[in-house]
């Protein structure tokens, strides 16, 4: 072994050449690559540009030059794309980087790859493979019923009560069909993906916008009745000379009987409904979604009457250390949010050519 380099690979030609030529000499390739201090690979590699090109493929090749620019124009136009749904003829429902790098082969005879396109997503904050919902309303009211709702969050009148109520309609009692398999180190809790079904319950619901404290009523029906046997006790707990109510649009909350029911108490109570078609704007739907999350959606309850003992155990606790929504968004800052949003959608859902998109979305 008196060919042992001490040197190290050094990547020159002579390096190279004496890969060739020890090879010659009968040296394996593993022997060679720890001659030469380098590796197996690299001694695969120059003997192959050996007996493809003789002496000259020893030599380092020449790069090509800069990788290939993407136009701004292709740039431009698949940002646009991106907030489009795809054409119909693609048959998908969104984008995904694979699909729009080869659309954008196809339409525009320029290559771009996943990872460009990724890139570019990541760049501008687009993420075509999430969605969530909205709902723009058609209140004629709207501006003055955000101001009048949202104005009770941020400044609840002086010595009299706030409360948002609403119901959770159809809560199911659900039984997973084998038990469910415990959170490990490692490892998720699980469920199986089949259930039995063992009824549901209606959730009315009532949280003080001051306290965040919740007051709860439990119903196999969905009626009326149901309604105001929860505003009664809601009643029952106020000592305020007057209540403010906040309210979704459900036809309970405006009945005969609902009103015969506010006139009963002679202006004490007064009803403030969110515009329809925004019933987000009810406070107490952010507590819905944390019962949904935190008991309703992983639960596993035999029958109802394990899932209503649940929900009341769940509001005990909540009330044991609840504290008020922190509200700061204005009514003023969601009309602008929502005519924001609302002109965007009338610019393109009336645009007919992919240069008007572009013009809109650059």
């Amino acid at each position: 072994m008196s060919h042992i380099s001490t040197g190290g690979y050094d990547g020159s030609v002579e390096a190279r050449a004496k890969i060739v030529l020890w090879y010659d000499e009968g040296y394996s390739k593993a022997e060679i690559a720890r001659m030469a201090g380098t590796t197996p690979p690299t001694v695969n590699k120059w003997l192959e540009r050996y007996e493809e090109s003789g002496v000259e493929g020893l030599v380092s090749r020449t790069s090509p030059g800069s990788p290939l620019q993407i136009p701004a124009r292709i740039r431009a136009q698949v940002l646009a794309l991106t907030r489009q749904t795809p054409p119909e003829s693609l048959g998908i429902s969104h984008w995904t980087s694979p699909q729009m790098a080869r659309y954008a082969k196809l339409s525009e005879g320029v290559y771009v790859s996943q990872t460009w396109v990724s890139r570019l997503w990541r760049d501008h904050g687009l993420q075509p493979w999430r969605q969530e919902t909205f709902k723009i309303s058609k209140d004629p009211d709207f501006e003055e019923k955000v101001r009048d709702v949202v104005g009770l969050y941020l400044d609840p009148p002086e010595g009299q009560a706030v409360v948002s109520v609403d119901v959770k309609s159809q809560v199911q009692a659900l039984d997973r069909t084998q038990p469910m398999l415990p959170v490990d180190v490692g490892k998720t809790a699980k469920r199986t993906h089949d259930y039995v079904r063992n009824g549901t319950v209606d959730l009315y619901a009532c949280q003080d916008v001051r306290t965040g404290k919740v007051t709860t009523s439990l119903s196999a029906t969905h009626t009326t009745q149901d309604f105001l046997k929860l505003m009664d006790m809601v009643l029952k707990e106020r000592c305020e000379e007057k209540v403010h109510v906040v309210l979704d649009n459900a036809s309970a909350h405006k009945s005969n009987e609902a009103q015969k029911w506010l006139a009963k108490h002679e202006g004490r109570v007064v009803f403030h409904f969110t515009p329809t078609g925004a019933s987000w704007l009810n406070m107490i739907e952010i507590w819905n979604g944390i019962i949904t999350r935190q008991l309703i959606r992983r639960g596993t309850h035999a029958n109802v009457k394990a899932l209503s003992a649940d929900i009341r155990r769940f509001v005990a606790n909540w009330n044991s250390y609840c504290e008020p929504v922190a509200w700061t968004v204005t009514g003023d800052e969601i009309i602008e949010k929502v005519w924001r949003v609302t002109a965007q959608m009338d610019r393109l859902l009336g645009a007919t050519e992919i240069s008007d998109v572009v013009t809109h979305a650059v």
